[in-house]
C-alpha cells in the first residue's frame, strides 16, 4: 500500500500557528511541547492528512472499536468479547501478535506513533480520526463492518443485515405474529441504519406503519416499551418485538413481566445477540447470531494478506451469513 501524498511539517506549523521545530517535537515525542500545544499540531496534523513514517514491521496488528470517542469497555458485551478472542487467535496461527485498544483512543492522538503492521477496526463511524490519520500513514485496514468514510479499495467483513433483519421478520409471521416492532439503535453507526432501513421496507411492502423503540443499554428494565406494551387493547400494541441489540431480550423480559404479558403467547421475542446466557431465560430466547468467530478470522486473514501483499483478496465486502437460533420465545 502507497503512503497517501500529504501535507509538510510547514504546512501543519503555518495552520497551527507554531514553529517548524515545535511541529517536529510534537508529532515526534520529543523536546519540551505543552500538552495542550502537541494535542493542537497532531490533531492539525490528521486534519489536513499529514502521513508519518510507517514503523518497521513489527509483527503486530491492531484491534480498535471506534463506534464512540468516550470510555467503555466493549469487552462486557459478548459480540466483541469473542470476536477479539477469535482476532487473536488467528493473529497467532499467522505469527503476529494482537494489541487491543482502549475504546476512547480514536479521541487521543496516539495513533501517530502506533507501531502496528495493520489494523482491525470495528464498527467504525463517519469521520473516525483514527481511520484518517492510519490512512494517511499508510497503515493497511481491514474492517469489522461497513466503514463510516469507505473509500475505493477498502476491505471490510460484515453480514447482510437486510437479509437477516428479513429472516427475523418473516420468522415471526410466519409464527403468527400480526404486528412487529424493532427496537434498534438511533446512532450514525451501519449496523443501525441498515437493520432500520430494512425493517421500514418491509413493513412498507405490507402496507404496516413502522413501531420502532429506540435502544438504551442503561434501560435494564425495558422502560422504553411501556408506552407500547402497556396498551393490552389497542390496535397498535405489537404482539412480537426484534431487538437489534445485546440487552434487548433481557429488557423486553423484563417489560413483558411488568405489563403481564405473557412470551410467546402474548408477545414473540428474538434478539440479535452472541450472549449463550439467553438458551437459559424463561422462556429461552431465540436470538440472532452474527458469527464473530468468523468474522474476525477472515478479517485477520484479509489484513495479514495486505500486509504480505501474498494473495491479497480484492477491495469490497466479504459477507460471513448470520444465523436464526429458533427457541421458545418466538414460538
Amino acid at each position: 500500500m502507497c503512503r497517501v501524498p500529504g501535507p509538510t511539517l510547514a504546512d501543519i506549523a503555518r495552520a497551527a500557528e507554531v514553529s517548524t521545530a515545535t511541529v517536529s517535537h510534537a508529532l515526534n515525542g520529543t523536546g519540551r511541547v505543552g500538552d495542550a500545544t502537541r494535542r493542537r499540531v497532531r490533531e492539525t496534523a490528521t486534519r489536513l492528512g499529514y502521513g508519518a513514517p510507517r514503523p518497521l514491521r513489527s509483527r503486530t496488528l491492531g484491534l480498535a472499536v471506534t463506534t464512540f470517542a468516550t470510555a467503555w469497555n466493549y469487552t462486557e458485551i459478548a459480540y466483541f468479547s469473542r470476536a477479539v478472542t477469535a482476532a487473536m487467535s488467528a493473529a497467532h496461527a499467522h505469527g503476529y501478535a494482537l494489541t487491543t485498544l482502549p475504546a476512547d483512543r480514536a479521541a487521543d492522538d496516539s495513533w501517530h506513533g502506533l507501531a502496528v503492521d495493520g489494523m482491525l477496526i470495528m464498527d467504525s463511524p463517519r469521520g473516525d480520526p483514527m481511520v484518517r490519520a492510519l490512512r494517511a500513514r499508510g497503515i493497511p485496514l481491514v474492517f469489522d463492518g461497513v466503514p463510516g468514510d469507505p473509500r475505493p479499495g477498502d476491505h471490510w467483513v460484515d453480514n447482510d443485515h437486510d437479509a437477516t433483519t428479513r429472516d427475523v421478520l418473516d420468522h415471526l409471521a410466519a409464527s403468527g405474529a400480526h404486528r412487529i416492532a424493532l427496537q434498534s439503535g438511533n446512532g450514525d453507526e451501519h449496523y443501525a441504519r441498515a437493520v432500520t432501513a430494512a425493517y421500514e421496507r418491509w413493513c412498507g411492502e405490507r402496507g404496516a406503519a413502522p413501531l420502532i423503540v429506540p435502544f438504551d443499554v442503561a434501560d435494564a428494565q425495558g422502560h422504553a416499551f411501556d408506552a407500547l406494551l402497556g396498551r393490552r387493547d389497542h390496535p397498535d400494541r405489537p404482539d412480537a418485538v426484534y431487538a437489534a441489540y445485546d440487552p434487548g431480550g433481557r429488557q423486553l423480559l423484563a417489560a413483558a413481566a411488568r405489563h403481564g404479558l405473557r412470551v410467546p403467547d402474548d408477545l414473540r421475542v428474538v434478539c440479535a445477540s452472541e450472549d449463550r446466557g439467553y438458551a437459559a431465560t424463561e422462556p429461552p430466547v431465540t436470538t440472532v447470531t452474527l458469527d464473530p468467530e468468523r468474522t474476525a478470522r477472515v478479517a485477520v486473514a484479509l489484513l495479514v494478506g495486505l500486509i504480505e501483499g501474498a494473495g491479497a483478496a480484492g477491495p469490497g465486502p466479504v459477507v460471513v451469513p448470520a444465523r436464526l437460533l429458533v427457541r421458545a420465545s418466538s414460538g
